[in-house]
């Protein structure tokens, strides 16, 4: 028999044309029925595994009648798969005949293991003839020229067919592609590769599946296929890597989790799958780029409104206030703030949440170092009505919106006045905020080229003028009447305007500032406002008019 089996290697050895190999396998095949026909014990599997042979010559039938059989060498490649296994198949049928089998559960497992083989032949074959992959790789002519690693679509068309070991070469070659030049690559990915790359992420072989892994992190990376990565199931197994894979499987999960997470449709879909508890557990765990992309991702899954309670129940709160008290990169502290800002925005339950874990402590210590400040003072913003305006300036919340105010980018700026508007609910407050310094600072801010900042700089103006001092502080101010003045125009671009008329309907008690008022064209400004209905624009025109009268006739 070993002779027998020596002189079948030897015959395969020899072949060469795809016609030698052809006729090679249809010999094969009667033989390896015959054979198998002959084994009286392990009736069951045999009988399935001669099933099984009995298909193999209409599918070699059907790859040879293919248009495209000649012209790659996918075709040789199968044949040369499928011989080899009906040899394997001749040499089990001869041990069970002559009782050579080392004991009856290694026969069970080799048997099985003979009949997956064969599954994975008529498979294989299946792939080639019905999924075009034929026609694709004989039809392509892009080459890799870096690595010599061969047609690209017939790389992408290894990730369906073959063994694990060919598989993996193809996984090597596609990595080292997208890493020199994604866009060699992306065009040729289909649903039929993506769905084979998917399925290596479950692949028993580790090694596999951190190639899966990265490959499919690069392409979550490139934001081309992310809907059909997700319709073919990346997100599972990607959840199962962040739990139990390796340190690169986790890394590379996390980021595709994070990418794919930009769309909130998909981010739906991470939390459907069980995903927010091993993202905060990641959050908590491993190397900073995984703890940074699952920090990331529940943040872009705060974005959602209706998960808003499942983070809640899952405890993504303490996660993120442990994270703006932790010593971690400031990376860290941006997501978490970004996070809780998200969840702060009208849930009233959550909002108590955060202040009983002590949240507005951890947002006004982040903002003393921590860039950049805008998601921090945001939050602030959406807690200040939960809490008591007392309790926020004795914890020097006011010295820091000044500083941000001063030093803080639009958005900050923006925010850390909407706070100030949102504090000052009583006279006692308005008075502390006038006393604090801010009124120079929002006097200032109404000259800056951002329109939000200058809407909400007159706006706080305009709160705080209800208190005398205030206004009277504003009233010294030389540049506050030119300044409300230029926030006058009509134009729909300015926001500010019903907001100046009502900080100068407050100054124009003065005659002084009266004159100034007209100096520099409010009276002009004021007839297009008042046509427009603006509130307070007639009164204030009138009295500006009547000023003016009262100085002709003087």
């Amino acid at each position: 028999m070993v002779e027998d089996h020596d002189k079948e290697n030897k015959v395969m050895v020899d072949l060469q044309s795809l016609e030698d190999w052809l006729t090679y396998a249809n010999d094969l095949v009667p033989v390896a029925l015959e054979k198998a026909r002959e084994v009286k014990g392990f009736q069951g599997r045999w009988k399935l595994i001669i099933s099984k042979l009995e298909q193999i010559p209409t599918r070699l039938s059907d790859l040879s009648s293919h248009p495209c059989f000649t012209k790659n060498k996918l075709c040789k490649e199968q044949l040369q798969a499928i011989s080899k296994t009906l040899n394997e198949s001749v040499e089990m049928s001869e041990k069970c005949c002559k009782d050579k089998q080392e004991g009856k559960l290694q026969m069970q497992s080799d048997l099985d293991a003979l009949s997956g083989k064969i599954d994975l032949n008529l498979r294989d074959c299946g792939l080639l003839i019905k999924t075009g992959i034929l026609g694709e790789v004989a039809s392509s002519g892009v080459e890799s020229t870096s690595q010599g690693s061969g047609n690209i679509t017939e790389l992408l068309a290894r990730l369906q067919i073959g063994h694990l070991e060919a598989k993996h070469k193809a996984l090597d070659n596609l990595v080292e592609l997208m890493r020199e030049d994604e866009k060699t690559v992306l065009p040729f990915l289909g649903r039929s590769s993506l769905s084979a790359l998917v399925q290596l992420l479950t692949a028993t072989s580790p090694i596999i599946r951190e190639k899966a892994v990265t490959l499919i992190c690069t392409l979550a990376e490139s934001g081309t296929c992310n809907g059909l990565l997700v319709s073919e199931g990346v997100l599972p197994p990607l959840i199962r890597l962040l739990e139990s894979g390796s340190s690169v499987g986790r890394e590379k999960s996390a980021i595709a989790l994070q990418r794919l997470s930009m769309s909130g449709e998909i981010a739906r879909l991470i939390a459907g799958h069980g995903g927010v508890q091993p993202l905060i557990e990641g959050c908590c765990m491993g190397d900073s780029v995984s703890q940074a992309s699952t920090t990331c991702t529940l943040k872009n899954l705060s974005v959602i409104p209706e998960l808003h309670q499942t983070l809640v129940e899952e405890g993504v709160v303490r996660i993120m206030i442990g994270l703006l008290d932790s010593d971690v990169l400031l990376v860290f502290k941006e997501y978490a703030a970004e996070c809780l800002q998200n969840l702060t925005l009208s849930n009233d339950d959550i909002k108590q949440s955060v202040i009983m874990e002590g949240g507005i402590r951890s947002l006004l210590t982040y903002l003393d170092v921590g860039l950049p400040q805008e998601p921090a003072v945001r939050t602030i913003r959406n807690l200040v009505g939960s809490i008591s305006a007392e309790t926020l300036i004795s914890l020097r919340l006011l010295p820091r919106l000044m500083h941000v105010l001063k030093t803080g980018p639009t958005g900050a700026q923006t925010a850390a006045i909407g706070t100030i508007c949102r504090i000052c609910d009583s006279l006692e407050v308005k008075k502390v905020v006038g006393e604090s310094g801010c009124i120079p600072l929002l006097i200032k801010l109404l000259e800056v080229k951002a329109n939000e900042v200058r809407e909400v700089a007159a706006q706080a103006l305009a709160s705080l003028m209800t208190l005398g001092c205030n206004a009277r502080e504003v009233k010294r101010d030389t540049r506050s009447v030119p300044s409300l003045v230029q926030l006058l125009d009509p134009s729909a671009q300015n926001t500010a305007k019903k907001y100046a008329v009502c900080c100068l309907g407050v100054l124009s008690s003065s005659k002084k500032c009266r004159k100034v008022m007209v100096s520099y064209g409010a009276i002009g400004y004021l007839k297009k406002l008042k046509e427009m209905d603006i509130i307070g624009s007639k009164k204030l025109l009138e009295r500006l008019q009547r000023g003016k009268f009262r100085s002709f006739l003087g």
